[in-house]
């Protein structure tokens, strides 16, 4: 995992002068495309080009024209062989960060090739409408205990790249955003600690193979003084389709991203995953079977937020299934969804390391009309912390077809449990036997099995003002399968707000979603208080 740091230095530009966009602008024919397209995806590209955004969509759209090319230049063998630690020893030298030139806040580094990461990316620096590459220069790299004999090659390329900027202090500079490994990058509000990742696109993520499309080349727009955003072109390449990528960073408490990009399908893109987003769930409050670890809980996100084109905000807290599970919610024109670290105590993780507890949610939200489709949901079994089995994603009903671009724009924002809609939400989730508090446990069997009871604590929005009420929130519950046998409430001031008790039995073993939230019936008439709990169950 890639720690955050701040360092601060001289930057030093790539060696001569850029030449004008007069002096290479050479019209981008179909000819010119032809020759283009190998100099964009090579690391050792040498030549300038003239760039304006629409540049890269006509990049694109020639590769598209052309077979995929999965080679991956072979590394010498002291990098072919590097461990964790032994990539991780390489590191970009402070003092040769990029960008600083035109005297802006942002400063690049970049990634060595090793390890995970043996495919060369290409990187860029645009200037007055042209793009020059960075060339590879061991130089750049302080490689610590990392021994490698003889000259390196000189198109080695890179394998990805990281921005810096003042993110928490004006005198210092922060880790900001980092592209490296396929089309995944993470980024940084204030005071945040790496956690989750987004990816550029997904592809048949919950199929048994997954299709992992890869940036091929960046181009970074070099910032003028005052800058309070980067601008970063990306191209993306892969088996099913190609795309040209925006990414404009504007950096914060709650940094955003905002992400447009046009995709040119080489097939029919039936498994598409749009703005995915990956992260880790092992251990909650929710279950604890799978470890005796000291820690109370361990994730980099506990839910899914979604905002309904209908208005409905939904909780779905997330777990750590036996066997792999896919949800659906179905949708149109959606509002936004996430995957979120709602818990931001440190007593629930008591990691004084990792930090859970200040790992970001990120939150999705679209632009413009997306149509009909499917937020998804997918959860993996893990026996250990460092594996990311959660992905989230949108999914259009209609497959996009070949030959025809798909434009899509949206705004990812790295949120730190601030509050995405005025109403209740859901703080926590308890699965228990349906008995009372303190009563002697039963010895499970086939009967006790399908009947549970969960408990659901709801806070915030006007919750707090119903405390005292004689008259407490109607509970709105039902289960897709199987019968609510009852339900309860109580006030809970220790959330601000109430718990929710529903017993559900189903009369045989399968599968169940459930749904809850709370309700008010006034002059106005009724009106939900809160978010909607939904959460499945399942008996085998």
């Amino acid at each position: 995992m890639i720690q955050a740091k701040g360092h601060a230095g001289d930057d030093t530009a790539p060696d001569g002068a850029a030449p004008s966009r007069r002096r290479v602008m050479t019209g981008l024919t179909a000819a010119g495309l032809a020759a283009a397209l190998p100099a964009i995806a090579r690391p050792a590209a040498s030549e300038p080009l003239p760039f304006e955004p629409a540049v890269v969509e006509r990049w694109a759209q020639a590769l598209a024209a052309q077979p995929f090319d999965d080679t991956v230049p072979p590394l010498p063998p002291a990098l072919a062989g590097l461990d964790y630690d032994g990539w991780r020893d390489i590191r970009f030298r402070p003092d040769r960060m990029l960008l600083g030139e035109a005297g802006g806040p942002f400063r690049l580094q970049l990634f060595h090739r090793g390890f995970l990461y043996p495919r060369p990316v290409a990187v860029n620096l645009v200037r007055d409408g042209v793009s020059t590459p960075v060339k590879y220069d061991p130089a750049l790299f302080d490689f610590g205990r990392t021994r490698v004999d003889g000259p390196l090659p000189e198109d080695l390329g890179f394998a990805g790249i990281r921005i810096h900027a003042p993110l928490n202090r004006p005198d210092r500079l922060d880790e900001l955003i980092v592209f490296v490994g396929a089309s995944y990058f993470r980024f940084l509000g204030k005071d945040q600690l790496y956690g989750l990742s987004a990816r550029g696109l997904a592809i048949g993520t919950e199929a048994e193979r997954e299709e992992f499309p890869l940036f091929r080349a960046f181009f970074i727009e070099v910032p003028g003084p005052g800058a309070t955003s980067l601008t970063i072109h990306a191209l993306l390449d892969g088996p099913s389709t190609t795309g040209a990528y925006r990414f404009v960073v504007e950096p914060g408490a709650q940094t955003a991203v905002r992400v447009s990009a046009t995709l040119y399908p080489r097939r029919p893109l039936a498994s598409v995953g749009i703005a995915p987003l990956t992260s880790m769930f092992f251990i909650s409050e929710t279950d604890r079977g799978h470890s005796d670890d000291y820690r109370p809980e361990l994730h980099d996100s506990d839910g899914l937020q979604l905002a309904t084109g209908a208005g409905e905000w939904l909780w779905r807290p997330l777990d750590n299934p036996r066997h792999r599970r896919v949800s659906t919610f179905l949708d149109r024109t959606p509002k936004g969804f996430g995957l979120m670290q709602r818990d931001r105590d440190f007593a629930s993780y008591q990691d004084l390391e990792a930090g859970y507890e200040r790992r970001p949610g990120y939150f999705v939200e679209p632009e413009g009309d997306w149509g009909e489709g499917s937020v998804f949901l997918v959860e993996l079994p893990t026996d250990n912390e460092t594996a990311d089995n959660v992905v989230a994603f949108w999914r259009p009903k209609t497959p996009y077809p070949p030959g025809e671009p798909v434009r899509l724009a949206y705004r990812l924002r790295a949120l730190a449990g601030e509050a995405l809609h005025p109403n209740g939400k859901v703080v926590n989730t308890f699965v228990a036997e349906p008995a009372a508090s303190g009563a002697a446990r039963r010895t499970p069997d086939g009967t006790a099995l399908l009947a549970r009871r969960f408990l659901i604590d709801f806070g915030g929005g006007e919750l707090g003002s119903l405390l005292a009420d004689p008259m407490p929130p109607d509970v709105v519950a039902s289960a897709s399968v199987g019968r609510i046998t009852a339900t309860s409430i109580v006030p809970n001031p220790h959330v601000g707000g109430f718990r929710v008790a529903i017993d559900v039995r189903l009369d045989a073993p399968g599968a169940t979603e459930l749904r809850a939230y709370l309700r008010r019936q006034d002059r106005a008439g009724e009106r939900a208080l809160t978010e909607t709990w939904s959460y499945p169950w399942s008996v085998a």
